[in-house]
């Protein structure tokens, strides 16, 4: 009887299933509130430079709200607050420059934030035309839904309150624009959470950040999930004050997802 050798264990490290990985660091939910409280006081350090940039685009929304209401066009309101949640990520990249200047310590003046886009143009500009075709697309399923389910629905505000609020079919309504603004929603978030602060930061290409960024989240699922909670939150209570509270919760957003980014990515 010859005596068999128990076979060899595999000692040599599992390959990564997914592309760029191994530059993805594990993160958990207690992260997530460290990044705030990195963001509230970056907020405070920056001053008047992160509260003006959060000004002008708090100027802008009510701007384009009024518009909105004075060309007729009260049923594209709602879409369009809800839309904030798709371009969030573009308007918070002069936040990004603010909390990179301050790990340096440094102070960035209005006009650097503004001009963050000049960095990186291509990748930056690339992105945000993608994040304002997704919201065009938006808008469009938002007011396609609207039709299908108000055919005879007159497009004015108070005939629009009493359909969606007050009938059975504004609550269908209201379940089934939730749930398809929540799957676009969760796409913008998966493929910009961290992909927008890696091109400022590293000058990569837009393929590259974004599948950087669908693998972060896949990787550290649970806490980027409470992460997107409370962006949604934090951006919803802004917009809830009547659009002057965007000038606190966008730069909060913004600077925190800067350190969400070093927490997340590993530094080259």
């Amino acid at each position: 009887m010859t005596n068999r050798k128990p076979p060899e264990r595999d000692t040599a490290p599992q390959a990564n299933l997914l592309p760029y990985q191994d530059l993805i660091n594990n993160v958990t939910v207690e992260d997530v509130f460290g990044w705030l409280a990195k963001g509230w006081h970056d907020f405070k350090a920056g001053g008047l430079v992160s509260l003006g940039y959060g000004l002008v685009f708090v100027v802008a929304a009510i701007v384009l709200t009024v518009g909105l209401y004075l060309a007729g066009f009260e049923y594209l309101i709602a879409p369009f607050l809800e839309a904030f949640l798709f371009i969030g990520p573009a308007l918070t990249v002069g936040f990004y420059a603010i909390s990179r200047e301050l790990e340096q310590g440094k102070k960035m003046t209005l006009a650097g934030a503004l001009c963050t886009w000049c960095n990186n143009t291509k990748a930056l500009l690339t992105f945000g035309l993608a994040l304002v075709i997704f919201l065009l697309i938006w808008m469009r399923l938002a007011v396609m839904i609207f039709a299908l389910s108000f055919p005879y629905t007159p497009m004015e505000i108070q005939p629009i309150i009493n359909a969606v609020f007050f009938s059975g079919e504004g609550y269908v309504f209201l379940v089934l624009g939730s749930a398809v603004g929540a799957v676009m929603a969760t796409l913008v978030f998966m493929g910009s959470v961290v992909a927008l602060p890696m091109i400022l930061d590293r000058g990569v290409g837009f393929g590259q950040a974004l599948v950087v960024s669908f693998v972060t989240v896949i990787t550290n699922f649970r806490a980027m999930m409470a992460w997107a909670i409370i962006i949604v939150i934090v951006t919803g209570a802004g917009l809830l004050a009547g659009f002057i509270g965007l000038a606190i919760s966008l730069p909060l957003i913004g600077h925190a997802s800067w350190h969400a980014y070093r927490g997340l990515v590993k530094p080259e």
